[in-house]
């Protein structure tokens, strides 16, 4: 397994209909791709603990198959239409892999 995790931190001043359509297209677009075994995304759950980093706006966990399907869900079509779709809004994203 290949977990991928990618928070998104969005512009100043976004609206919540950004991070709503943000939300709903990491789901449309990325949930059904070859090799994804799961997928959640997100706004962040608040926890109120010194170690937990609470300044994202949204947060996308993709479990896939191996290394391979992690290398076509890069590159596939419908990946490339979500950034395009939403890339405008963001000013920061941060991804974190690793296997499971």
């Amino acid at each position: 397994m290949l977990i991928h995790h990618v928070y998104f931190w969005l512009k100043p001043g976004s609206p919540d209909t950004v991070r709503d359509q943000l939300v709903s297209d990491c789901k449309a677009y990325l949930g059904d791709l070859p090799g994804v075994h799961h997928l959640w995304a997100g706004a962040p759950a608040m926890t109120p603990r010194d170690v937990v980093d609470n300044s994202y706006d949204v947060g996308l966990c993709v479990i896939l198959k191996d290394a391979a399907a992690h290398d076509v869900y890069q590159t596939h079509a419908q990946h490339i239409e979500f950034i395009a779709r939403n890339k405008a809004s963001w000013e920061r994203v941060r991804v974190y892999d690793f296997h499971g």
